[in-house]
């Protein structure tokens, strides 16, 4: 049975691309419920076990960016 989830790999990867103090930008995301935008900035936390990048954003949301899903760039 196949997971959706990324490999440790992948994990890995994103937590060396995106450690805690890097500066991001939301390119987009699949969350009708958000109030983040493409454009918004915010400030990384953490990297979970399934490669959710979680950001303190400057307009004051904690949502994770979810792997495979949501696109953000480092600034």
């Amino acid at each position: 049975m196949r997971s959706n989830f990324p490999s440790r790999e992948i994990v890995e990867q994103l937590r060396r691309t995106y450690p805690a103090g890097t500066r991001v930008e939301l390119i987009s995301m699949h969350d009708p419920y958000t109030t983040l935008k493409p454009g918004d900035r915010g400030t990384v936390v953490m990297v979970d076990s399934i490669g959710t990048v979680f950001a303190d954003w400057d307009c004051g949301s904690g949502l994770g960016v979810a792997y495979g899903e949501d696109r953000i760039r480092k600034i």
